[in-house]
């Protein structure tokens, strides 16, 4: 298994591991496509997005690796939004600066979430869309 999907993985479990507000069972996914009828339910999804590899000095290297949380689900109204909002809050505080305990080589060291929501998917679904990238650095 490569390192950015075990390390997906990793993310993935600390998120099934965690209480947050909003109950949900995170799911890694290497193709995330997903039908509107499937999301009815509150749909947390992991997603490899990005990796470098660094020379940090002889005989030690390093990677930084991103990895996207997708936190998707058809709403009802503003009050629903708003508490999604709060949720993909919850879950970048979480990971801000946190060393993943699945993984202990990797930290996260910046979490984006740009931008909020994806006003196009409220538009032509009704469905609130929020994409996370979180960015960790690995020594190996």
């Amino acid at each position: 298994m490569s390192m950015i999907t075990q390390i997906a993985n990793a993310v993935k479990t600390e998120l099934n591991d965690t209480d947050f507000s909003i109950p949900f069972t995170a799911e890694m996914s290497i193709l995330p496509v997903f039908e509107l009828k499937d999301m009815r339910q509150l749909k947390v999804t992991v997603v490899p997005k990005a990796q470098s590899f660094t020379r940090l000095a002889r005989g030690e290297s390093g990677r930084e690796v991103q990895i996207d949380i997708g936190i998707q689900k058809k709403f009802s109204g503003e009050s629903e939004a708003e508490e999604l909002l709060g949720l993909v809050e919850e879950i970048a505080t979480h990971f801000d600066g946190k060393r993943l305990a699945e993984y202990g080589n990797a930290i996260c060291v910046k979490v984006a979430n740009e931008p909020v929501y994806a006003p196009e998917h409220i538009e032509q679904y009704r469905q609130f869309t929020s994409v996370l990238t979180l960015t960790l650095k690995v020594i190996l």
